[in-house]
Parts: structure tokens; C-alpha cells; sequence
């Protein structure tokens, strides 16, 4: 089941980015007073009660501005709405009611998603409640009053936000059909890579830097078996700021990974690996899905014996964080290796939903332990009592212990190649989770 979105919206500089660390428990936006600085990470996984939920922070809407940049947050802020499924609209008290925020909020209404909206900046609930019953003009339903920066007034915000989120979609828990969400860059030919596979153009595609507007699921049937692929869209047109560029196909990434079983992270052979193929390879690693990266475009690259090896060990570098991830280099255009797609796919569900048995993990690992001594710290030596398999998608593993602070990052490393070069998981990661035994911490 893929986790609701939830959308920050509201014209700048009026507290969206603090709002969103706050909720999300860490500095990730950057926070200045100038209206559109927002320039940084934009999605957070925040818990609420027994609600997840993906939070995304977007730049301000400015609804008349000719300025570049603001007209570039304006489009991004509209994929965001046509994303999320609920919007958390943002106001400020103290600049009060704006003609800027009754725009938005139309621009919102048209949107028909559920909206909750919020007036920030309320740092004393007896002073300035007066002045918040004013948005009730907006006619967009209550406000609720909040102040980001002083944590007042947020658990009724969170409550209102998760009365929306839908139900347990029963069709889409019982489509059985694998679903496979095609990202990465603007233009590096995803919609083209769907075309081909589905042998029709049920995608638009041009030249043109993200004309495809919309994600579009596509049944393929390879073999007799189906697949749903989801295409996620770049931008409607090139755009002149690239920063922003890289924040719609972010936006985009987030929603289509959420739905997806395994990932495929599309990049240009012709540029090579960018540090915007780890953002976007990021988002499927964090939420553990099957990864498989497809080097677009293989044939307009000139090749010796060294091309694979070299463009091999600079993908391995720039996406160092993910070395389990499948790579296959492919033509789009020539259709040059696409049928091996389909295989690569199955391999990685396959191992994704790896279960191992816990009497073969403990001896792997008891073999690990022998071989390489746990660390010690202070005298004190780490020692594994125990290890067993939690889950699936991603598998995951849980090691007790005598003392969670001795499991290094790097003996967890040591222990998850262990058991990767006994059963492989190729293409998925892996999780593992550190618990003290009780009573046995000396």
C-alpha cells in the first residue's frame, strides 16, 4: 500500500519550509526571508499517531508573477496538487488575508482535493484569534491556527490532515500485477522506453525537456505475464532554471516510487551518471524497492572494449550507496536489449520478497563471526545472540544483541555481504534492525 501525500502550499514567505521541518524532525528545506528560497530537499516521511504519510514541501505560488523563478515555483506547486491527496494550504496571520492568497485558494478549489487550511505565525492563540477568523473568507473551510516555529496548534492541524487520507485502496491491494515506476531525469527517455515496451505510443514523446505532463500507468504483457509501468513526468516545458527542473521530476519520483514494486532508474548514456540520478535513485533506495538501472541511449555512445566497464564503475561511484542495484544498458530508440528488461524485472520481485530460513541465517552468520571477530569498544565485545528475518519488501533483518551501541555501521556491512554472497538479492536492499536482548546487557 502506498503512503498518502500531503502537499504544502501557499504563496511565499509565509512559513511553509519551517512548517515542514518541523513535521519533518529535521532541517531539510532552507529557511530564509526572501520570498522563493526554498531550494532544497522537498519530500520528508513523517509518522502521525498510526498514520504515514509523504510530505512534500513546494515553492511559493506567486498567481500573477512574470518573475522566472516564481512562475517555475507556480507549475511546481501545481504538480504537487495534481500529486498530493490532501493539500495543507498555508497563510500568515500577520500579514493577514491577501488578494495573493484568495488566487491560490481558487487555484486550489479547481484542484478538488481535500484542503486544510492553515494560518501560521500564531504564536498566542488568545491574541491573534480574532485576526484567523478572517481567513474563514477564503470559503475554503476552518482555519486551523498554528505556529511552525513554536510547535503550537499542530495536532489538530495532523488530525484534520489524516481524516482525509483514503481507505486501503481493496483494488489496488488486489492487483497482483507487478508495478514498475520508470524514473529519472527530464528527457532521458522514459516515455520512450514505455512506448517501445507496450510496441505502441500510448505515451507522448518529444524532444522537448518533459512533455509529459501526467504519470500514466501502462498494462505490458511480456510472455503472457502482465506488468503495470508507471511513467512519471518530466515538465511542460524547458525550463530556464534548472534548479526547478530537478525539483518537479523529485516531485514526481516520490509519488510514482511510493506505488512501485520495483524501480527502474532511467539514465542518459550520452550525459553519463549525475548527482541528480542519486537524488532521484535515492528516493526507491530509502523506501527499499527493487532497483534496476537502465543506461538509456547505448547506441549513440562510441565503444571499445572498456566502454560497459567504464561506464559500470562510474555509475558504482556516483550511486555508491546502492551496489546491490542491477545495471543494464539499453536503446530505447533500437529496442536494443529491452526483452532482457522483463527478465531483470522478475529476477528483483523475486528478491525482493526473499524469505530465508532462520536456522541458515544464524549459521551464516555464526560462520561471519568466526571469520571476522565483532568490534569491542572499552573492553566490551559485541556479541550476536541471534538474527531472523522480519519482512519482505525490503527484506529485512533483525540481529539481537548484548549492546546496540557496539553494532558498528560497518560490521552491519561486513554482515549484510555475508549473507548477500549466500543467497545473492540481487537488485533489492536490504534492512537490518539492532535490538538489546533484555537482561543480557552486562
Amino acid at each position: 500500500m502506498s503512503k498518502p501525500i500531503v502537499a504544502i502550499v501557499g504563496r511565499p514567505n509565509v512559513g511553509k519550509s519551517t512548517l515542514f521541518n518541523t513535521l519533518a524532525g529535521e532541517r531539510i528545506s532552507i529557511v530564509k526571508d526572501t520570498p522563493g528560497v526554498t531550494r532544497d530537499r522537498i519530500y520528508a516521511d513523517v509518522t502521525w499517531l498510526d498514520h504515514n504519510f509523504t510530505l512534500i514541501d513546494t515553492g511559493g505560488i506567486e498567481p500573477d508573477s512574470g518573475d522566472v523563478i516564481l512562475s517555475q515555483m507556480r507549475e511546481q506547486a501545481q504538480i504537487a496538487i495534481d500529486t498530493a491527496d490532501v493539500i495543507m494550504f498555508l497563510t500568515d496571520v500577520r500579514q493577514g488575508l491577501q488578494d495573493s492568497d484568495s488566487k491560490v485558494a481558487d487555484m486550489l478549489r479547481r484542484s478538488h482535493k481535500p484542503i486544510v487550511l492553515v494560518v501560521n505565525k500564531v504564536d498566542s492563540f488568545e491574541k491573534y484569534m480574532g485576526d484567523v477568523y478572517e481567513f474563514y473568507n477564503l470559503g475554503i473551510g476552518e482555519p486551523h491556527p498554528v505556529s511552525a516555529s513554536s510547535m503550537l496548534g499542530l495536532g489538530d492541524m495532523l488530525d484534520e490532515v489524516v481524516k482525509y487520507f483514503p481507505e486501503n485502496d481493496a483494488a489496488d491491494a488486489e492487483d497482483e500485477r507487478p508495478k514498475v515506476a520508470i524514473i529519472g531525469k527530464p528527457n532521458v527517455g522514459k516515455s520512450s522506453l514505455i512506448n517501445k515496451l507496450a510496441q505502441e505510443d500510448r505515451v507522448i514523446v518529444s524532444d522537448i525537456a518533459g512533455t509529459t505532463r501526467d504519470a500514466i500507468d501502462t498494462d505490458i504483457k511480456f510472455n503472457g505475464k502482465e506488468y503495470i509501468f508507471i511513467d512519471t513526468a518530466g515538465l511542460r516545458r524547458k525550463s530556464k532554471v534548472k534548479e526547478e527542473i530537478e525539483r518537479y521530476s523529485i516531485i514526481r519520483a516520490v509519488s510514482a516510487v511510493e506505488r512501485a514494486d520495483v524501480v527502474i532508474i532511467v539514465i542518459d548514456a550520452t550525459e553519463g551518471v549525475t548527482e541528480q540520478d542519486a537524488k532521484i535513485a535515492g528516493i526507491a533506495h530509502d523506501r527499499g524497492k527493487g532497483i534496476i538501472i537502465a543506461v538509456n541511449k547505448w547506441d549513440a555512445i562510441e565503444k571499445n572494449n572498456d566502454t560497459v566497464k567504464e561506464h559500470t564503475q562510474k555509475i558504482r561511484q556516483v550511486l555508491s550507496f546502492m551496489p546491490y542495484a542491477e545495471i543494464l544498458f539499453i536503446s530505447a530508440k533500437s529496442g536494443q536489449r529491452l526483452p532482457k528488461i522483463f527478465e531483470m524485472i522478475d529476477m528483483v520481485l523475486e528478491n525482493n520478497s526473499m524469505r530465508v530460513a532462520t536456522g541458515v541465517l544464524n549459521e551464516i552468520v555464526a560462520e561471519a563471526v568466526a571469520m571476522q571477530q565483532p568490534p569491542t569498544d572499552k573492553g566490551k565485545r559485541l556479541k550476536i545472540y541471534y538474527i531472523t528475518q522480519a519482512s519482505v519488501k525490503p527484506p529485512t533483518f533483525v540481529v539481537f544483541v548484548n549492546d546496540k551501541n557496539l553494532m558498528h555501521f560497518s560490521y552491519t556491512r561486513y554482515l549484510e555481504n555475508r549473507i548477500r554472497d549466500t543467497f545473492g538479492f540481487r537488485g533489492t536492499a536490504l534492512k537490518f534492525i539492532t535490538r538489546e536482548r533484555k537482561g543480557d546487557k552486562e
